[in-house]
């Protein structure tokens, strides 16, 4: 068969020149559903019951909180619908439609009826490469075109027989799910080793900085042995107010800049892009290096209070009305100021600090009564190059990460048609 450009993918697999064939779903395999088993007959053990919920957890790499059915109701429902078998694929048509779950091994499982259409192992299509398919922007284009009809969006079994798939010969199928197979194995890897990074980090953060008011933390380095103090923030450094007496008019342009609520929120050390413009303004606080910021507000007691350190020299910056800011008077090492202040122990005495209903605030006065524990200088500079490192490390692995899905997501393109 000669090669048809328009029916073959941008890029392929030496030795494969044949044309790619159009089908539909239901011209190469039986799908079908379940039957229906109501919520009271759910168990505690027993058979797992699969729903939509289930089934996006798992392609996210989370666990749910699973359902059962006792093995009698199974065996009672198999045999009319019959087994789900290793090679099949569940396929949400509710909620987020069209999300894909291969069944590994023939051990019993049933499912929602109305959450989850079944497609059956079949042997004119590899049950891999259909997996493949169905995360490909062709399919993902293809069910939004079809399924956002009306308020409520539903991929149905026969809309399911109807969907269309250009493929390959069964080899040629082979070939391209072993390798997203194996790109898929490569981003598990360094997602695990990105999720070991944190779980260290989070670790080392509960026991490198002493609990309850103590002297001493559970985990130190060699060479250092003398008691930490605790020290109310108020007696180490001074507070000062973010942007104040702006309306919106004064925003989004200008030479100065500000640090934003975002940016203070999500950063141990604040991100200098993470700022955005306004007119320089002489009555305004300008921000300094090692300067400490804090959100004053939250919807959460557990998000109020976060701290950023700045750690740039730039002039006529500012802080957001949002956030409040704080400048040592004594000499701390940066790093281990911003790193014993995102610790859990100090973040508990936080979350206590939070007031309100509906939005949660702290009072600075409040604040600065927090003690919080201060070893001598050099010790400070040794734990907080320590965690300084590891946020390194963590900025690897999480662009190592984003290289693969962002790679993965381009031959997903360009490997089907």
């Amino acid at each position: 068969m000669s090669e048809n450009k328009e029916n073959t993918p941008k890029i392929r697999f030496p030795g494969f020149t044949d044309a790619w064939e159009q089908r539909r779903l239901g011209e190469l395999m039986e799908i079908s559903s379940a039957s229906r088993v109501h919520k009271e007959e759910w168990t505690e053990t027993g058979v797992p019951f699969f729903r939509s919920s289930d089934v996006v957890s798992a392609f996210k790499g989370l666990e749910n909180d699973r359902a059962f059915i006792s093995y009698e109701l199974f065996e009672e429902l198999s045999n009319k619908s019959g087994k789900v078998q290793e090679n099949d694929l569940l396929v949400t048509g509710g909620g987020s439609i069209g999300i894909p779950y291969k069944v590994r091994n023939n051990e019993p499982l049933y499912f929602k009826d109305a959450d989850l259409i079944w497609f059956k192992n079949s042997s004119l299509i590899n049950s891999d490469f259909l997996y493949t398919f169905l995360i490909t922007p062709v399919f993902r284009r293809y069910v939004g075109s079809i399924t956002h009809i009306g308020t409520i969006s539903h991929y149905t079994i026969e809309q399911a027989k109807a969907t269309p798939i250009m493929m390959p010969e069964i080899e040629e199928q082979k070939h391209i799910s072993q390798f997203f197979a194996q790109l898929d194995r490569l981003i598990t890897l360094h997602q695990r080793k990105l999720n070991n990074v944190k779980n260290l980090k989070d670790g080392l953060l509960q026991k490198m900085f002493p609990k309850n008011g103590e002297d001493f933390p559970e985990v130190r380095f060699p060479g250092f042995t003398g008691a930490w103090e605790q020290r109310e923030l108020g007696k180490l450094g001074d507070t000062f107010t973010g942007l104040s007496g702006k309306t919106k008019e004064d925003f989004g342009h200008g030479d100065a800049q500000f640090v934003t609520y975002v940016n203070v929120f999500g950063n141990v050390i604040s991100d200098p892009n993470g700022v955005e413009n306004v007119e320089i303004d002489d009555k305004q606080n300008q921000v300094k290096y090692g300067d400490v910021f804090f959100t004053t507000s939250s919807e959460t007691p557990e998000e109020v209070g976060m701290s950023s350190v700045w750690l740039e020299n730039t002039e006529n910056v500012y802080l957001n009305s949002f956030c409040f800011g704080y400048r040592p008077t004594v000499e701390f090492e940066p790093y281990y100021l911003a790193f014993m202040l995102r610790s859990p122990e100090i973040r508990k005495k936080f979350i206590l600090l939070a007031q309100g209903i509906s939005r949660y605030n702290i009072s600075k006065s409040k604040v600065m009564e927090m003690k919080v524990p201060v070893p001598k200088l050099n010790e400070q500079r040794k734990v907080g190059a320590f965690f300084r490192d590891l946020d390194h490390l963590i900025t690897l692995h999480q662009r190592k990460l984003e290289h693969l899905q962002e790679q993965k997501k381009a031959l997903l393109q360009q490997m089907f048609i």
